[in-house]
């Protein structure tokens, strides 16, 4: 069996389930492995502990320019569908954090300027004899955007005869369906508040696309669940099992403990929900979209500033609490927009609540297609994807004779395969991937968007988003633009850290929590953007919180936060509301505060111009 575990966004406890829903079948004696696809971000290993004794890189063609050819024409930049090369007077420019190794570049110099070369994108560790089951992981390389790939290596360790369980990404983007392709079983781990309920749905409409059976695990589970179990009776997809909310499992899993062995009631909970797995596999369900506002609504304020500076919020993994230190912070900062960068798995608009203004279709590739009564079945479209995504299995003429098709999920919309036909047997049209938006909150301007389900070039989208929210910055005079970016080190993170001025990593004191940070802070090193830390609930684990202090004085940065771990928080988020806007706790008092030392940051920024 292989069994996939996802959630539509970070902190769920989706690691915390995958580790110890293996540990408890292995030492019931199954023959389990466990292999984390969460290659921007994995943090499974942090639990097991492996001692790996096979690593094997993963390599992809990247394209090579040769000066001494080249005529400058431009025909490669055109051809690009990420925006990876640009034709600066007569030179070649190719920006590898882009680069999706589609090939197209290359197929269309006409003059052979650039050819492919292999290129170390990450590398993929085992741990065959580790105890008590085989391990696996996969490691993207710091500002590289193809998870995909390293996860598609990570599944060659699949043993059809064990109970495989695959750690798959958050979201629904390109390398949770890698993950989650071929899977017998997808249970996606959810908590019972809105954020949860919102990232659910992306993700059941990503596994239902794909056509898995799924089953839904209610995580920090509290006797308040009706706001999922009402949601999963709407669909038709059962409640797998719950897991219940308890501060010792949190403390236990900030130290990196398997929490099977310290809890033998989680440990029966586990085997239970296994031995009795209920899934189902319904229709898709209905995307949720925004409607936008119709008539005539007043015009954005404006204000009078020369220049504003940018400052994105991330976090090397989700649940840190971002969204929610954004939203309170967007209360305090006047004269801003705001900018939802996180389109894979969107939550900001649940505490700011916008009104649409405008809505944009964003076009992120081409969607190709193939006309089986012109396919000769050269193959030809088949040998050049570098993506696997053209299958020798599609009805011919007469419905028997084999011809080619298109693998939908696995396509990038590179554009390669219309050109390579011989026969003029595939088209290419313009695929549009998601949708764009600029809103009105109660706290300002908000340009925000969705990625359509299983969709790619989240990069490109998360770019249009910051775009749109700098023209808005510049024409309505407003000093500041506040970023809530996504999770993770990949394309989206990328597109989001770049040329931004200030990098605010939301983090937490646990094992995970101080890996992700120092992931990302090598990210914004690499970009060259300087860094701040606040850390979310600070009194969880005071071990790791001195780590972090450590760590972000090794990069030249400083923790400017501390906010404790308060209920109040999650109570705020049951009623849809931000920290500031529930009551003035001590979770409320460390966002002032914050916003206070970021207020200084942002004067020290500003006269650095």
């Amino acid at each position: 069996m292989v069994i996939t575990v996802a959630s539509g966004k970070g902190g769920t406890g989706k690691t915390t389930f995958a580790v110890n829903l293996a540990y408890a079948l292995a030492q019931r004696g199954e023959n389990v492995r466990l292999l984390d696809c969460d290659v921007e971000e994995p943090n499974d290993h942090l639990f097991v502990q492996p001692v790996f004794t096979e690593e094997k890189a993963v390599a992809l063609p990247k394209p090579v320019w040769d000066q001494s050819t080249c005529t400058g024409c431009g025909k490669c930049a055109e051809a690009c569908n990420y925006g990876a090369i640009a034709v600066v007077k007569e030179k070649v420019l190719i920006f590898n954090d882009l680069c999706h190794s589609c090939g197209v570049c290359s197929y269309v110099c006409p003059e052979g300027s650039l050819t492919e070369k292999d290129a170390v994108i990450g590398v993929v560790q085992a741990a065959p004899s580790h105890d008590p089951f085989f391990f696996a992981h996969g490691l993207l390389n710091i500002g590289e955007a193809l998870a995909p790939s390293v996860a598609r290596s990570v599944k060659e360790s699949i043993e059809p005869e064990a109970i495989n369980i695959i750690d798959a990404s958050p979201g629904t983007a390109c390398t949770v369906v890698e993950a989650v392709e071929g899977s017998d079983v997808v249970l996606l781990v959810t908590e019972p508040t809105p954020f949860g309920l919102n990232d659910l749905k992306l993700a059941v409409g990503l596994a239902l696309k794909i056509g898995i059976p799924t089953g839904i695990i209610i995580n920090r589970s509290n006797g308040k669940d009706a706001i999922i179990a009402e949601y999963a009776e709407e669909v038709g997809l059962p409640i797998t099992g719950r897991i219940p909310f308890r501060r010792e499992y949190a403390e236990a899993y900030s130290s990196g403990r398997i929490l099977v062995d310290l809890f033998p009631e989680l440990r029966e909970n586990l085997l239970s929900i296994y031995d009795n797995l209920a899934t189902a596999q319904p229709p898709e369900p209905a995307e949720d979209v925004f409607e936008i506002l119709k008539g005539e609504s007043a015009p954005f304020p404006v204000g009078s500033a020369a220049a504003y500076k940018e400052i994105t919020v991330i976090s090397g993994k989700g649940g840190t609490g971002k969204t929610t230190v954004v939203a309170s912070l967007a209360q305090l900062a006047k004269n801003k927009i705001l900018a939802d960068n996180d389109v894979d798995a969107a939550d900001l608009h649940l505490l700011l609540v916008p009104v649409v203004r405008e809505g944009h279709d964003f076009v992120g590739g081409t969607k190709a297609t193939i006309d089986p009564g012109k396919c000769t079945g050269c193959g030809l479209c088949a040998a050049a994807c570098h993506f696997n995504a053209i299958r020798h299995d599609g009805p011919g003429n007469d419905m028997t004779d084999m011809t080619y098709r298109i693998e939908p999920l696995a396509c990038e919309g590179c554009g390669l395969c219309p050109m390579v036909c011989p026969d003029g047997a595939i088209s290419g049209e313009k695929n549009v991937t998601g949708r764009w938006y600029v809103s009105g909150t109660d706290y300002g301007p908000m340009v925000h968007a969705r990625l359509g389900i299983a969709e790619e070039n989240s990069g490109r989208l998360v770019t249009q988003v910051r775009r749109r929210a700098q023209q808005l910055a510049d024409e309505l005079k407003q000093e500041l633009i506040l970023g809530d970016g996504p999770p993770g080190t990949g394309c989206p993170v990328i597109a989001s850290v770049s040329g931004t001025d200030l990098v605010v990593i939301v983090t937490e004191p646990t094992v995970s929590g101080v890996h992700d940070m120092q992931r990302v802070m090598k990210l914004a090193a690499h970009f060259g953007v300087p860094t701040v830390i606040v850390i979310n609930k600070a009194d969880l684990n005071a071990d790791q919180a001195r780590r972090i202090e450590e760590i972000a004085e090794e990069y030249g940065s400083r923790v400017i936060g501390r906010i404790p771990f308060d209920r109040a928080v999650n109570d705020a988020l049951m009623d849809g509301k931000t920290i500031l806007e529930y009551g003035e706790g001590e979770a409320a008092g460390a966002v002032r505060e914050i916003w206070e030392r970021l207020q200084e940051e942002f004067s020290e920024l500003c006269s650095y111009d």
